[in-house]
């Protein structure tokens, strides 16, 4: 069976946090909940995936944000 709903994996590594990933998510969850996506993705919070230089990282579906933004995950999320 195939998921159709999108993985957004939000890192909360102490980098991440240090670079107010929990806010971001926090963002990218008000807007799945009321915009165009409602229902279509999944958000799932994750521990350190490595990508500390680049912090905040949100992977969506098999691409990966570094320094990520609210613009850029909406954006990606429109790409795929």
């Amino acid at each position: 069976m195939e998921s159709r709903r999108k993985l957004i994996l939000v890192c909360e590594g102490s980098d991440c946090k240090k670079a107010e990933s929990k806010a971001l998510r926090k963002s990218i969850e008000k807007e799945l909940n009321s915009g165009e996506f409602k229902g279509q993705c999944k958000l799932i919070r994750t521990k350190c995936m490595d990508f500390c230089k680049s912090a905040p990282v949100v992977i969506v579906g098999e691409h990966v944000n570094k320094k990520a933004t609210l613009k850029k995950v909406i954006d990606q999320l429109k790409k795929s």
